[in-house]
Order: structure tokens, then sequence, then C-alpha cells
């Protein structure tokens, strides 16, 4: 075999290996979006987001009943568990910021729970959902920022 057929062989190898290596990766980007469409982020946030809504207002209302908070507290609670155990993220910031969220959410779902006498826990409960809002602004400022929102 001549010089110039090993060289020919060898570069065809070497591309060929390339291309196989390139099919199964993809860019952060791509893995973020495909992330958050498996995991249903859009909706699953938005509905968090109004749900920490719907616990907000029965914590500003001075009226709202232990029954109430209870209700909406606990629908809180098991929504935003479930959110996060669709972490983590292919990207370790959008994964923090949402795990802080994910996480202020479900602290202030317990907060609301026990909250319906007290207006130092209620005031503590809305402390937390505005955490949890802080840092879903964050998280979608990095999923726009990622092309991924």
């Amino acid at each position: 075999m001549s010089l110039s057929r090993a060289l020919v062989g060898g570069v065809v190898l070497v591309v060929a290996s390339l291309s196989l290596s390139a099919c199964g990766s993809q860019s952060a980007s791509t893995a973020l979006k495909s992330w958050a469409a498996s995991a249903n982020l859009a909706t699953n946030n938005a509905q968090l987001i109004a749900d920490a809504r719907s616990a907000l207002s029965v914590l500003r209302d001075a009226h709202a009943g232990a029954a109430q908070l209870h209700t909406v507290c606990a629908v809180l609670d098991v929504e935003s568990l479930q959110a996060y155990a669709a972490l983590p993220s292919p990207d370790d910031q959008t994964t923090h910021l949402l795990s802080r969220a994910y996480t202020a959410l479900g602290d202030g779902a317990n907060a609301c729970f026990g909250a319906a006498h007290s207006s130092s826990k209620r005031r503590g409960a809305i402390a937390y959902l505005n955490r949890a809002g802080a840092a879903f602004s964050e998280a979608q400022a990095r999923l726009s920022a990622l092309g991924a929102a």
C-alpha cells in the first residue's frame, strides 16, 4: 500500500469519526430547549405563578380562613414539588435559579398552610412567595437569553 493511499485512508477515517461523534452532541441552547419542552416548563411555570398569585390573594385577605389557606397552599406545595422533580436542567445556572424559585414556593406554601391566625406568619409566607417571583424572573431572563423561552 502506498503512502498516499494510507494517508487518504487515515483522513477518511478521521472525518468519519468526527462526523459520527457530532451526531450525538448538541449545543447547550438546543439541549435546554429540548429539556424545557419535555418538562413542559412554560405551561407548568405559568400555572405555578398563577397558583402563587392565588395564595398571595388569600394570604392578603385578613378574613380568609384556614380552609381557604390550606386549599391554595396545599395545591401550591404539591405543584412546586412536581416542578422541582423536573430538575436538573442542562444548564447549571438555570437549574440554580429554578431551584431557588421552586424552593421558595414550597417554603411559602408551608408557611402559608399554618398562617391562618397569624398576621406575622402571613407576612412571612408572602415574603417567600415574593422571593419565588424574583427567582422566576431571573430564570425567565436566563431562558430567554439562551433562546429556550
